[in-house]
C-alpha cells in the first residue's frame, strides 16, 4: 500500500488536554489530527526527496504508525507499508522478494516484537527468535535489493544494567545486561552490529537508533504485556471507573525512568534521515528522568483518580536507573518537544478514543 501525504492540524494550535479529558475530547483529538506534534510550518527540507520511495515496516504498531504521520505531514509521496496479511516479515523469502519488486529509496525498521516485563521473561524464545528473524530479513534484503539507506529502531534495554549514567552509546557491550530481557536486547545488539557490518563490508549507510522508553497513539494497554506508562493509564483509568479507593503500582516505585512521546521519535528519526545521518548509533530520548512513583502520580492526575497509590515491592523493578545521553543527537540537531505530561494526556485520550471504538 502507498500512502499519500497529508496535513494534519497540529497539536501545536489544538486543545489543551487536562485531568478532566472527556471521551468526546479524546475523540475530537484523533478526528482533527492533533497527534502529530510539530508544526509543518517548522519541517525542514532535505537531502531526502519528496518523491523517493520509503518503507515503514511495522506501520501498524506504535513506532511504526508514528514515522507513518511524520512522512504524511511532511508530504513525502511515496510511502509504502505492507500489513502482516500482506507480508509477513519472518518469511525471509517473501521479505527478499518484496524488497526486490519494490526497491525502495529508503527502509525504516520499526517492526518488532515487543512488550513489558513479565512478556519479555516469560517468553524469552519467542522475542529472541523472532526479532531476529524480522531484522535479518529486512537488512539482508534491502542489501540485496540495492537499498542505500536502512534505519535499524532498536532500545535502550541493549545497555548494560549497571552502567553509569546518563547512557553514553559507548558503554554498549561493557557489562552484563538486565536479566528479565536479555533475549529481546541480545537481538537488538544483532541487529544494530549486523547493520554496521554491511556498512563496513558493503558500504551501505545502514544505521541504528536506540529510543529510551516510548508511550502515545497506537500503544498496547494490556495489562499482562504492556510497558510501565499504558499500564498505568489502564489501572488508573479502572480504578477511577470503579471507584476503587486504592490503584497497586508493580514495584517500589524507586527506580527511574525516561519517557518519549513517540510522536517525538518519529521526528528524530525522518530528521536524522533527511539529514543524511551517517554517524555511529544514536540514542534518542529526552536527557531527563523521573521516578516510577513520580510517574504514577503524574498518570493519576492526568486521569483523575483521586485514590491512594500502593506499590507492591514484591514485584520486580528491573534496572535501577536508565537515563539516555542525547548529547550526540543533539550535535545532530533535534530536541525533543513534547512534556511528560502534555505527553500522557495525548495518550489517555488515545486509551479513551480506542475504548470507545471496541465498544461501538
Amino acid at each position: 500500500m502507498t500512502h499519500p501525504p497529508l496535513a494534519p492540524r497540529m497539536a501545536g494550535g489544538g486543545r489543551q488536554l487536562n485531568s478532566t479529558l472527556s471521551l468526546e475530547c479524546a475523540l475530537g483529538h484523533l478526528a482533527s489530527g492533533d497527534w502529530y506534534c510539530c508544526d509543518p510550518k517548522t519541517l525542514k527540507r532535505s537531502d531526502m526527496n519528496l518523491n523517493a520511495k520509503i518503507f515503514v515496516s511495522g506501520h501498524r504498531g506504535m513506532v511504526g504508525s508514528a514515522i507513518l504521520r511524520r512522512l504524511q505531514a511532511g508530504a513525502y509521496t511515496q510511502v509504502i507499508t505492507r500489513s502482516h496479511a500482506e507480508l509477513d516479515l519472518l518469511d525471509q523469502r517473501a521479505v527478499q522478494g518484496f524488497l526486490a519488486v519494490e526497491k525502495p529509496d529508503y527502509v525504516f525498521i520499526a517492526a518488532a516484537k515487543v512488550g513489558g516485563i513479565q512478556a519479555n521473561n516469560e517468553f524469552r524464545a519467542d522475542f529472541l527468535h523472532q526479532n531476529l528473524l524480522i531484522e535479518t530479513g529486512l537488512i539482508h534484503g534491502a542489501h540485496l535489493a540495492g537499498v542505500q539507506r536502512l534505519m535499524f529502531l532498536g532500545s535502550s534495554c541493549i545497555y548494560p544494567r549497571d552502567c553509569p549514567q546518563p547512557i553514553k552509546e559507548e558503554y554498549l557491550l561493557t557489562g552484563p545486561l538486565e536479566p528479565t530481557n536479555e533475549p529481546y536486547a541480545i537481538a537488538k545488539i544483532a541487529g544494530l552490529k549486523l547493520a554496521e557490518a554491511y556498512n563496513r563490508q558493503y558500504g551501505r549507510q545502514y544505521i541504528s537508533v536506540m529510543p529510551t522508553n516510548l508511550y502515545g497513539p497506537n500503544d498496547n494497554y494490556d495489562l499482562a504485556n504492556s510497558h510501565v506508562l499504558p499500564a498505568l493509564i489502564r489501572k488508573a483509568h479502572e480504578a477511577k471507573q470503579r471507584g476503587d479507593a486504592q490503584c497497586v503500582v508493580w514495584g517500589s516505585g524507586a527506580p527511574r525512568r525516561e519517557f518519549l512521546y513517540v510522536d517525538d521519535l518519529a521526528d528524530a528519526c525522518v530528521h536524522l534521515m533527511a539529514q543524511a545521518y551517517d554517524g555511529p548509533l544514536l540514542n534518542i530520548g529526552t536527557g531527563d528522568d523521573v521516578t516510577i512513583r513520580e510517574l504514577a502520580e503524574t498518570v493519576m492526575q492526568v486521569v483523575g483518580y483521586e485514590g491512594r497509590i500502593v506499590y507492591d515491592a514484591s514485584k520486580p523493578d528491573g534496572t535501577p536507573r536508565k537515563l539516555l545521553d542525547v548529547s550526540r543527537l543533539a550535535a545532530a540537531g533535534w530536541r525533543a518537544g513534547v512534556t511528560l505530561r502534555e505527553g500522557i494526556a495525548r495518550a489517555y485520550a488515545d486509551f479513551l478514543a480506542r475504548q470507545c471504538a471496541e465498544t461501538t
